[in-house]
């Protein structure tokens, strides 16, 4: 696979980022350089250039999306953009490569499997599964759901790190049920994808390893800073959230099931490894 032949947008996010370790000869575009949401920026782009578009951008703003002026960027960013890059890849025969999220389900089935109906809970959940739909209007694509991503960045884990490393004792989710998703794993099986020429269609990709809760993630973060895994208090998303405006709606089940991109190869790392790891990179930051 000629690396130089794949468009990136969202070339700064956290899978972007990962994306640019992995595929150096890429072509990177933020959206100050490509505004995936302008019809009109298209026609500057030269796609014979280009076999394969992956997206990584995306409005990420769950609870922002809960507004009207949010939820109308939601649609605009996560719906209505991957629709015009879903018609530019089908007028230029390219692949398109796009992010989805758990979040286009309610959380109420374990494991999701690639074939479950939307029943998104937010306006941010329901955009990304109009992104979904037209993403799979183009013929040949690849809709990768994923979950908690954690990456180059603000995110939880090192929120987390920098929690325990302040002597902060939180108060985390406990009933929200999941794996960690490390952003160079993603782009690991974004490219496997590609390289291989997987069936097209929707695929699953996570890291692997045990269902665990937000809170459990927490108290692996506090031993591996020196805290004790006390200093970390489960509680349930609806006390998190007790006199709270403007929050949108959690799935509180959001396993993915991975025999599918198991089946094409490619095994996704244990979360803790990968989770071990990564603190140890925070660790040698802030030594």
């Amino acid at each position: 696979m000629d690396t130089s032949r794949i468009f990136v947008t969202g070339g700064n996010g956290q899978l972007g980022m990962a994306l640019r370790k992995l595929l150096p000869e890429a072509h990177f575009s933020d959206h100050q350089e490509f505004d995936m949401t302008d019809e009109t920026a298209y026609a500057a782009v030269d796609w014979s250039l280009y076999d394969h578009v992956i997206n990584a951008a995306g409005m990420t703003n769950v609870d922002g999306a809960e507004t009207p002026e949010g939820a109308a960027l939601a649609q605009k960013i996560n719906a209505d953009g991957v629709k015009l890059l879903a018609d530019t890849a089908s007028t230029h025969g390219l692949t398109l490569v796009h992010v989805s999220s758990d979040y286009v389900f309610d959380g109420t089935r374990s494991p999701h499997t690639e074939d479950e109906a939307f029943t998104p809970l937010s306006k941010y959940g329901r955009s990304k599964a109009d992104g979904d739909i037209a993403a799979a209007t183009t013929p040949k694509h690849y809709i990768v759901r994923t979950t908690w991503v954690v990456g180059k960045g603000k995110n939880f884990v090192r929120t987390m790190w920098d929690l325990a490393h302040r002597d902060i004792k939180p108060s985390v989710v406990n009933d929200q049920i999941g794996r960690l998703t490390f952003a160079d794993d993603l782009a690991a099986g974004i490219k496997h994808l590609l390289e291989t020429q997987s069936p097209y269609g929707t695929c699953n990709l996570t890291n692997d390893g045990d269902i665990v809760s937000w809170a459990d993630i927490a108290r692996v973060v506090y031993v591996a800073a020196g805290k004790s895994a006390d200093d970390v208090t489960g509680v349930t998303t609806a006390e998190y959230y007790a006199g709270k405006e403007g929050i949108a709606p959690r799935p509180l089940q959001s396993e993915l099931d991975l025999a599918k991109i198991k089946s094409t190869g490619f095994m996704p790392r244990d979360w803790r490894e990968a989770l071990e790891e990564y603190l140890d990179q925070l660790s040698s930051e802030s030594a």
